[in-house]
């Protein structure tokens, strides 16, 4: 595969792609676990189809109509969460459920025969085209900078939002930046694991950095670097046995986070078990 990264521009977008998908999942996906909010990304990740048979429908770019439903709902689900005191759960359940209800009837509108919307639902990494990548380029760039430029109000944030507040920080502003900042990292997920598959690239590398450090900001390096191995793996296994591509990254990097989970839970307690006998 080496060789044919050098031949195929197929392959170089593919490669790039999982690259920059590693570095939001790295940023973005140690914060969703610190906050707790995965299921609320899974919640935006799902309102996104419906901007993708709006797209369809309407003849326009569906990562577009992605991005515009995914900004839309993680404004949405935070606005109604802050002011009506709903329980998040029930919030996300709707939008969820809303954005794959309203694709399907966007797409059930459309004469002739519906469009395939595997690469959409499940990635296809292999199929990035150069206008993907530089959407992707660009949304990576904004999610880096404003966790760059944030990172000390962020770390307020993430471990005491009460005092965050006092000292004159804007947490609302903040969260609703936050949840921006996941709209943006589920439109660069979608052309490369796709919607159904977005949660798992988000929390399986940040969840392995976290059993190897509870540094914040070595967590998100770590789990830049393991995303990055996954995607070339994945892409690697994907392109020598012909199968999907989206697939093949979250399976491996589900694996490796339960491998790497059993290994911590083993030496935690070969450990307990010397003090223990240490004492005896």
């Amino acid at each position: 595969m080496i060789k044919a990264l050098f031949e195929y521009q197929f392959l170089q977008n593919a490669f790039i792609s999982g690259i920059l998908a590693s570095i939001v999942c790295g940023l973005i996906g140690v914060i969703v676990i610190e906050k707790k909010l995965v299921m609320m990304s899974g919640g935006i990740a799902h309102t996104a189809y419906g901007g993708v048979g709006l797209g369809y429908l309407m003849g326009f770019e569906p990562i577009i109509g992605a991005f515009i439903f995914s900004i839309c709902a993680a404004i949405g689900i935070g606005y109604i969460k802050r002011k009506s005191g709903t329980s998040s759960d029930v919030i996300i359940g709707l939008f969820w459920s809303l954005g794959m209800a309203l694709g399907i009837l966007f797409i059930g509108f459309m004469p002739g025969y519906p469009p395939d919307l595997s690469s959409y639902l499940f990635g296809s990494i292999l199929s990035v085209t150069k206008s993907d990548l530089y959407l992707i380029i660009i949304l990576t760039c904004i999610v880096t900078l404003v966790v760059v430029i944030l990172y000390n109000d962020w770390t307020a944030y993430f471990f005491d939002e009460e005092f965050a507040s006092i000292i004159g920080i804007k947490t609302a502003f903040l969260e609703y930046l936050l949840l921006i900042l996941i709209a943006m990292t589920v439109v660069v997920l979608i052309r490369v694991v796709g919607i159904i598959l977005v949660l798992a690239l988000i929390t399986a590398p940040a969840a392995t950095a976290g059993i190897l450090t509870s540094n914040l900001k070595k967590r998100m390096v770590f789990s830049i670097l393991l995303g990055s191995a996954f995607c070339f793996a994945g892409l690697w296994i994907s392109y020598e046995l012909n199968i999907a591509s989206g697939a093949s990254i979250v399976i491996l990097s589900v694996i490796c986070y339960f491998i790497f989970y059993m290994a911590n839970t083993i030496h935690t307690r070969l450990k307990r078990k010397r003090v223990t006998d240490g004492h005896i």
